[in-house]
């Protein structure tokens, strides 16, 4: 009975008033998050214990080591010529090293005989190959080179300033360069009495102190191959104010294979093809002191997909072409370029054009852009290089141009001197399909199409010849989903080819051990 006369106010705590507080533990803390660690960078290459063996009986010479912000190199030194064929594997922790002029093999002469020795220089991909002054690789007339990299791995021949870190945007003639001779035809012969096309007409490589011809009548000839290959500061001076190019080559044949290659800062020409045959997809010249691109001496050039870009310093031409004989002569030049874009650089000293034609040569040229602060786009000397085709010989008649659109900075882009008039030049851009000489150019990155790119209409570039892909497009990027340029390339302040595997064009690429 007590019990039941208990109400609220007995069971509750003093001073309550009769609520009841409920006191929850304080909430734990969320953790804090940790700092995001800042980028490692890559470890710095030790050398190798030594230099591989090689198959050559020479080998390699083991020159001790060198230092630059990469790391630290056993430097494996070349034969002066490999008599062997032979294998420069991609170790870390090796470069190979040329000291003075390099030869694959001896030059057996015009013609194919048992003498040769047909040696093959193997290059693995991701290879390193450095040099000064005026050392250069000749690849001689029944040799070949084998320098095929990936788009991961590209085969890098550069100077030796290069590898010490010493190297800037801007520097360039600090080695020779590539040189590719072969037994195809040419013209301009060294020995005068020599008939241009003839087993007897060769030519000797530019500047070589000690000879080194090319020539012959094999135009089916193969030199070698070089794929996802990247020339870096060559044009050296070798004797008598010549030099060399990142790549020369001298009658190579129809059998030589040649793509992705890339120049940069080469003192003289990006790349320079003297007779032959050179048949070649996907080039990238980049800061070149002379010509971009140089044809002369009865090349009979194929090239598809071409980016050039001149730096704002010193520059000439972006395509130089001549022919050394204006009427007539067998072989005569005919370079035919599709899919390219041509960035000038500030306006030559000189009022130099950006495209030069002259001397006989025949050309043509598909879906490309030529975009120029020069006044002068388009030069053609000669009245040869304009002539009708003549029966009889391997004359294409006057330059060709399909679907091909410039912007210029003056208001007199075209020139004529020797014998042919502005409006002779005018005339024959104006009578091609699709040609635009008022274009405004609106690429992104420097080289990829945009709008007014995509707007333009493409021809058939297969017309010419079955070497080339039918492409539905002019220049040498359709959008920003075509990257052939990316991966196998370096970056510079003239041009940044994204995101790659060699990293900027003033130091070396550090790949991941394997």
């Amino acid at each position: 009975m007590a019990l039941s006369a208990c109400g609220p106010d007995e069971i509750a705590s003093p001073g309550t008033g009769g609520n009841i507080t409920i006191n929850n533990p304080a909430p734990t803390p969320a953790p804090s998050p940790a700092p995001t660690p800042a980028p490692t960078a890559p470890a710095l290459v030790q050398p190798a214990s030594g230099c591989p063996t090689i198959a050559d009986a020479a080998g390699l010479a083991d020159d001790g080591v060198i230092t630059g912000p990469t790391g630290t190199y056993r430097v494996c030194t070349m034969p002066a010529r490999f008599t062997r064929s032979a294998t420069l594997p991609n170790l870390r922790g090796v470069l190979y090293r040329m000291n003075g002029r390099v030869d694959v093999g001896t030059d057996g002469g015009p013609t194919a005989s048992a003498a040769d020795t047909n040696v093959v220089l193997t290059i693995d991909p991701g290879a390193i190959v450095f040099a000064s002054g005026a050392s250069f690789l000749n690849v001689n007339r029944g040799n070949r080179i084998n320098a095929v990299g990936t788009a991961q791995r590209p085969i890098i021949f550069t100077s030796r300033d290069n590898v010490l870190g010493l190297n800037s945007d801007t520097s360039s003639g600090q080695w020779g360069g590539v040189v590719l001779s072969g037994r195809a035809q040419v013209t301009d012969c060294a020995a005068p009495a020599a008939t241009p096309g003839t087993v007897a007409c060769e030519r000797q490589v530019e500047g070589a102190a000690t000879p080194a011809f090319f020539g012959g009548v094999t135009n089916n000839d193969n030199s070698g191959r070089l794929s996802y290959v990247q020339i870096r500061y060559s044009g050296f001076v070798l004797s008598g104010n010549s030099e060399l190019q990142s790549l020369t080559t001298g009658g190579t044949g129809s059998g030589t294979q040649m793509d992705h290659i890339m120049s940069f800062n080469s003192s003289d020409d990006g790349v320079e093809f003297f007779g032959g045959y050179v048949n070649m997809k996907h080039l990238i010249v980049v800061g070149p002191e002379d010509d971009a691109l140089d044809v002369d001496t009865g090349v009979k050039a194929n090239l598809q997909y071409v980016i050039v870009a001149q730096n704002t310093n010193t520059h000439d031409t972006i395509l130089e072409g001549d022919s050394d004989n204006l009427r007539d002569s067998t072989p005569r030049t005919n370079a035919r370029i599709a899919n390219f874009t041509f960035i000038a650089g500030a306006p030559a000293a000189d009022g130099q054009a950006m495209l030069r034609l002259r001397g006989g040569a025949d050309f043509a040229f598909v879906n490309g852009l030529l975009v120029s602060r020069n006044d002068e786009c388009l030069r053609v000397q000669h009245a040869e290089t304009i002539a009708a085709a003549n029966a009889g010989t391997d004359e294409a008649g006057p330059p060709i141009f399909r679907s091909v659109a410039f912007q210029c900075g003056g208001a007199s882009p075209f020139i004529g001197t020797n014998d042919v008039t502005a409006a002779q030049v005018q005339g024959i851009f104006t009578s091609g399909p699709n040609n635009n000489a008022n274009y405004t150019s609106t690429l992104t990155n420097l080289f990829v199409n945009g709008a007014n790119e995509s707007a333009l209409v493409a021809s058939n570039p297969q017309a010419l010849s079955s070497f080339f892909d039918t492409t539905n497009y002019v220049g040498a990027v359709r959008d920003a989903s075509d990257t052939w340029y990316a991966g196998w390339t370096c970056n510079s302040a003239t041009a940044s080819f994204g995101a790659n595997n060699s990293g900027a064009c003033t130091s070396l690429p550090v790949y991941p051990a394997t």
